[in-house]
Protein backbone atom coordinates (compact mmCIF):
# COMPACT_ATOMS: atom_id res chain seq x y z
CA UNK A 1 0.00 0.00 0.00
CA UNK A 2 0.94 3.58 -0.42
CA UNK A 3 2.27 4.86 2.86
CA UNK A 4 0.66 8.25 1.42
CA UNK A 5 -1.89 7.91 0.52
CA UNK A 6 -2.73 5.85 3.33
CA UNK A 7 -1.41 8.25 5.94
CA UNK A 8 -4.26 10.69 4.09
CA UNK A 9 -6.86 8.54 4.37
CA UNK A 10 -6.35 7.48 7.87
CA UNK A 11 -5.81 11.71 8.66
CA UNK A 12 -9.12 12.07 7.04
CA UNK A 13 -10.91 9.69 9.00
CA UNK A 14 -9.47 11.05 12.66
CA UNK A 15 -10.58 14.63 10.80
CA UNK A 16 -13.91 13.59 10.12
CA UNK A 17 -14.56 11.60 13.97
CA UNK A 18 -12.71 14.48 15.91
CA UNK A 19 -15.74 16.97 13.86
CA UNK A 20 -17.92 15.07 15.43
CA UNK A 21 -16.36 15.65 18.98
CA UNK A 22 -16.25 19.49 18.24
CA UNK A 23 -19.67 20.05 17.65
CA UNK A 24 -20.64 18.18 21.25
CA UNK A 25 -18.49 19.85 22.75
CA UNK A 26 -19.37 23.46 21.72
CA UNK A 27 -22.38 22.69 23.92
CA UNK A 28 -20.13 23.74 26.65
CA UNK A 29 -17.83 26.37 25.35
CA UNK A 30 -17.63 29.89 26.28
CA UNK A 31 -18.29 31.57 22.64
CA UNK A 32 -19.24 35.10 23.07
CA UNK A 33 -22.17 34.88 20.83
CA UNK A 34 -25.68 34.16 22.47
CA UNK A 35 -25.31 30.88 23.71
CA UNK A 36 -29.50 30.59 23.30
CA UNK A 37 -30.05 31.47 20.13
CA UNK A 38 -32.41 29.05 18.73
CA UNK A 39 -32.66 27.66 22.52
CA UNK A 40 -35.48 27.33 24.99
CA UNK A 41 -33.75 30.41 27.19
CA UNK A 42 -32.86 33.94 27.17
CA UNK A 43 -29.75 34.29 29.00
CA UNK A 44 -26.90 31.72 28.70
CA UNK A 45 -23.97 31.33 30.94
CA UNK A 46 -20.28 30.90 30.02
CA UNK A 47 -17.70 29.62 32.30
CA UNK A 48 -17.47 33.53 33.43
CA UNK A 49 -20.29 35.62 32.39
CA UNK A 50 -24.17 35.94 31.41
CA UNK A 51 -24.32 36.21 27.80
CA UNK A 52 -25.66 38.57 27.35
CA UNK A 53 -24.26 41.23 30.02
CA UNK A 54 -27.75 43.11 29.33
CA UNK A 55 -30.76 42.16 28.59
CA UNK A 56 -34.18 43.91 28.34
CA UNK A 57 -37.58 42.27 29.03
CA UNK A 58 -41.22 43.46 29.91
CA UNK A 59 -43.50 43.47 32.94
CA UNK A 60 -45.04 40.38 33.36
CA UNK A 61 -42.54 37.91 30.99
CA UNK A 62 -40.35 35.16 32.50
CA UNK A 63 -36.77 35.13 31.95
CA UNK A 64 -35.47 31.92 31.87
CA UNK A 65 -31.25 31.58 32.20
CA UNK A 66 -29.79 28.36 30.95
CA UNK A 67 -26.17 27.51 32.25
CA UNK A 68 -24.50 27.00 28.49
CA UNK A 69 -20.86 26.02 29.73
CA UNK A 70 -19.36 23.14 31.97
CA UNK A 71 -19.45 25.07 35.58
CA UNK A 72 -21.69 25.00 37.98
CA UNK A 73 -23.35 28.75 38.50
CA UNK A 74 -25.99 30.31 40.38
CA UNK A 75 -27.92 33.24 39.73
CA UNK A 76 -28.41 36.03 42.61
CA UNK A 77 -29.89 39.10 42.59
CA UNK A 78 -28.27 41.79 44.49
CA UNK A 79 -30.63 42.94 46.68
CA UNK A 80 -29.65 46.61 46.68
CA UNK A 81 -29.27 46.36 42.54
CA UNK A 82 -32.89 45.38 41.81
CA UNK A 83 -36.24 48.12 42.59
CA UNK A 84 -37.30 49.06 46.03
CA UNK A 85 -40.73 46.93 45.37
CA UNK A 86 -39.62 43.80 43.52
CA UNK A 87 -39.65 40.00 44.51
CA UNK A 88 -36.06 38.77 45.07
CA UNK A 89 -34.82 36.12 43.40
CA UNK A 90 -32.21 33.68 43.25
CA UNK A 91 -31.67 30.12 41.78
CA UNK A 92 -32.73 27.80 44.92
CA UNK A 93 -35.55 30.04 45.85
CA UNK A 94 -33.89 32.15 48.57
CA UNK A 95 -35.59 34.69 49.90
CA UNK A 96 -32.85 36.91 50.30
CA UNK A 97 -29.46 37.78 49.41
CA UNK A 98 -27.47 37.17 52.52
CA UNK A 99 -29.24 33.61 52.08
CA UNK A 100 -28.38 32.85 48.99
CA UNK A 101 -24.59 33.70 49.35
CA UNK A 102 -24.58 31.32 52.50
CA UNK A 103 -26.37 28.77 50.87
CA UNK A 104 -24.03 28.41 47.80
CA UNK A 105 -21.02 27.92 50.99
CA UNK A 106 -22.75 26.17 52.65
CA UNK A 107 -23.68 23.32 50.29
CA UNK A 108 -24.00 24.87 46.65
CA UNK A 109 -26.83 25.77 47.37
CA UNK A 110 -28.82 27.31 44.16
CA UNK A 111 -26.99 25.51 42.11
CA UNK A 112 -27.60 25.58 38.19
CA UNK A 113 -25.75 22.63 36.98
CA UNK A 114 -24.63 22.40 33.00
CA UNK A 115 -27.86 22.55 30.95
CA UNK A 116 -29.80 23.00 33.55
CA UNK A 117 -32.24 26.07 33.63
CA UNK A 118 -33.65 28.86 36.45
CA UNK A 119 -36.23 31.28 35.69
CA UNK A 120 -38.15 34.04 36.86
CA UNK A 121 -40.91 36.23 35.98
CA UNK A 122 -40.87 39.86 36.49
CA UNK A 123 -43.45 42.60 37.86
CA UNK A 124 -42.30 45.32 38.43
CA UNK A 125 -40.41 47.80 35.80
CA UNK A 126 -36.62 48.30 36.79
CA UNK A 127 -32.90 47.84 36.60
CA UNK A 128 -31.98 44.58 38.48
CA UNK A 129 -28.62 43.75 38.91
CA UNK A 130 -27.77 39.80 39.52
CA UNK A 131 -24.36 37.91 39.85
CA UNK A 132 -23.06 34.48 40.12
CA UNK A 133 -21.90 33.39 43.85
CA UNK A 134 -19.05 31.18 42.69
CA UNK A 135 -17.75 33.38 40.14
CA UNK A 136 -18.86 36.73 41.50
CA UNK A 137 -16.05 38.96 41.79
CA UNK A 138 -15.27 42.77 41.23
CA UNK A 139 -16.76 43.22 37.57
CA UNK A 140 -16.75 39.47 37.10
CA UNK A 141 -19.66 37.31 36.08
CA UNK A 142 -22.48 39.82 36.58
CA UNK A 143 -25.16 41.54 34.35
CA UNK A 144 -27.77 44.07 34.20
CA UNK A 145 -31.58 43.26 33.24
CA UNK A 146 -34.03 45.94 32.37
CA UNK A 147 -38.03 45.35 33.05
CA UNK A 148 -39.84 47.82 31.16
CA UNK A 149 -43.80 48.34 30.98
Amino acid sequence: MNRRVYLAAAGTSVAASLAGCTSALSLFDDDPSNPCSGEDCDIGMSRNSFLPQEYETSVGDTVVWKNTSGADHTVTALEDGIPDDAEYFASGGYDDEATARAAWHDSRGGRIGPRQTFEHTFEVPGRYVYFCEPHFEPGSMSAVLYVTE
